[in-house]
């Protein structure tokens, strides 16, 4: 009675908190390889899925496209040539990119239950030299944007910006040497923002970019220079826009008073006149007073 009551008690629990026999697990479930290297994707399952259970596997990658490696027991055709499957279940990747980076999932199915397991792989790409967009010059107040960006590293980097070569922090008011900056660092995007520049931040700027693949690597240093608004050119150059006009008005008045430019009522077009002759008259009209042929003559 003892041993049913307990046995009672042990599928009451299971029941009411959905743990059941199905299980499907992995030996490794963060895996990290380098480029151009080979790497296994475990996957097992409990024996509650029948021996006909089916197994399937799926990739998504970083951007978050879907694809299947193993489809009705089958590679598919972007694998068939670099991955083989052994122990039923598992992959071997014979040579790994960085387009494998991204999470694969076991799907297993059998005797009407459902269950899966998340691998995800990392493949190791070392950071190159970032791309780093930074303004020579910049207006005082005015808002200062600086880039950097690496799309080789894999894990994606960490960015990291350096002033004058001192490493700027990514929170400066929790730094004592730094509480009066006012810059605006993502150290995952590796966007540096002076949102109203100042003198005080005229200096020569580069980033490096740094993950766990390999050394990390910098981009040129370029000076950034913060400048007062030139007014003294600003007035300057409306000076001498105001000069050429009055050059322009002045050279139209003299080549008018010159006769240089036509006068408007030379620039009209006389009328054309057409020449009618007067129409040929008839015997009977004697008023206009000219001979008239009335008879022939026979001589």
């Amino acid at each position: 009675m003892l041993v049913s009551g307990l046995f009672s008690v042990a599928l009451f629990v299971c029941v009411a908190t959905g743990v059941s026999g199905f299980s499907v697990t992995t030996s490794n479930a963060n895996v990290q390889v380098k480029e151009n290297e080979g790497v296994d994707l475990t996957c097992a399952y409990s024996a509650d899925f029948g021996s006909n259970a089916r197994v399937e596997w799926k990739f998504k990658d970083l951007k978050g496209s879907q694809t299947y490696v193993i489809y009705n027991g089958k590679l598919t055709a972007p694998y068939s040539s670099r991955v083989t499957v052994y122990g039923n279940n598992n992959l071997r990747f014979s040579k790994v990119t960085r387009k494998d980076t991204g999470v694969y999932d076991c799907e297993v199915s059998g005797n009407g239950q459902f269950g899966e397991v998340r691998v995800k792989l990392t493949v190791l790409v070392p950071p190159s030299p970032p791309v780093c967009r930074i303004p020579s010059s910049v207006t005082t107040g005015k808002t200062a944007f600086l880039s950097c960006h690496d799309g080789d590293a894999s894990p994606p980097p960490q960015y990291m910006w350096f002033k004058d070569g001192t490493l700027l922090p990514a929170e400066p008011k929790k730094v004592s040497g730094f509480k009066n900056a006012t810059y605006k660092l993502n150290t995952e995007t590796g966007n540096l923002e002076f949102p109203a520049s100042t003198k005080m931040d005229t200096g020569e700027y580069y980033c490096e970019a740094v993950n766990i693949a390999g050394p990390p690597q910098r981009c040129r240093a370029v000076k950034m220079e913060v400048r007062d608004l030139n007014t003294g050119g600003i007035v300057a150059g409306v000076i001498v826009a105001l000069l050429l006009v009055v050059l322009l008005v002045l050279g139209i008045w003299y080549a008018h008073k010159k006769g240089y430019l036509p006068k408007k009522s030379e620039s009209k077009q006389k009328s054309n006149v057409v020449y009618q002759p007067p129409s040929s008259s008839y015997a009977g009209d004697d008023e206009d007073g000219d001979f008239k042929q009335k008879s022939s003559f026979v001589v």
